[in-house]
């Protein structure tokens, strides 16, 4: 019975969290006029060249929650994982691509900003 409750509540916490990134990340990019590539390219050295995007936190969440959560993901866990990853795509492929023709979704940081 708890188990259920709390899979209904991550259920219902998905699309509340995936709001919050999108307006988050519309308010830093159209708002504050942000861009990633350009506005942390200070930090290349640090990340070796690599671009780090929020997804990328949810993949290694998700390649490590076996180990930290033994075993026990958890629908929560699970719920913050998927989260970032799908607000990761949907910000580059659904709001950046239509609105600024690319989406943006640099692996590696550009030889020019």
């Amino acid at each position: 019975m708890l188990h259920q409750a709390l899979e209904h509540c991550a259920a219902l916490a998905m699309p509340r969290l995936l709001l919050f990134a999108a307006v988050i990340t519309i308010a830093m990019r159209f708002g504050l006029k942000l861009q990633s590539t350009r506005d942390t390219r200070f930090l290349r050295h640090l990340t070796f060249g690599l671009r780090i995007h929020h997804g990328y936190i949810g993949i290694l969440l998700a390649i490590l929650a076996p180990i930290c959560f033994q075993h026990q993901l958890g629908p929560r866990n699970l719920t913050l994982i998927i989260a970032l990853i799908l607000s990761d795509l949907i910000h580059h492929f659904l709001i950046l691509w239509p609105i600024t023709g690319s989406p943006e979704f640099h692996l590696i940081y550009p030889k020019k900003p």
